[in-house]
């Protein structure tokens, strides 16, 4: 444990913090593309995600773009996933 404490106080907090938004993406990716896909659960990932992005921008170092890319690629797929399960209910 106390290795692990190290490990984590040695690495910058834009790396830690970005690795938990990759985490974020993967999560609201993977609701997204259920059968039928849960939007609900979607967009609040997409949510906490904006948040971290937009909230700390420049912050995030060489990982901003990145993020803001990914985070622009969600919106679009919900956008068009929602629009193509109207009718079809939620799904979440």
């Amino acid at each position: 444990m106390a290795d692990l404490q190290r490990q984590l106080t040695e690495t910058p907090a834009a790396v830690v913090i970005a690795n938990h938004c990759f985490g974020l993406f993967e999560l609201a990716a993977l609701h997204l593309s259920l059968k039928p896909p849960k939007l609900s659960e979607a967009q609040l990932a997409i949510d906490a995600l904006a948040a971290l992005v937009e909230g700390l921008g420049d912050r995030l170092g060489e990982h901003e773009a990145q993020l803001a890319e990914a985070l622009s690629q969600l919106r679009l797929a919900f956008v068009q996933i929602r629009a193509s399960n109207l009718g079809a209910g939620d799904g979440g």
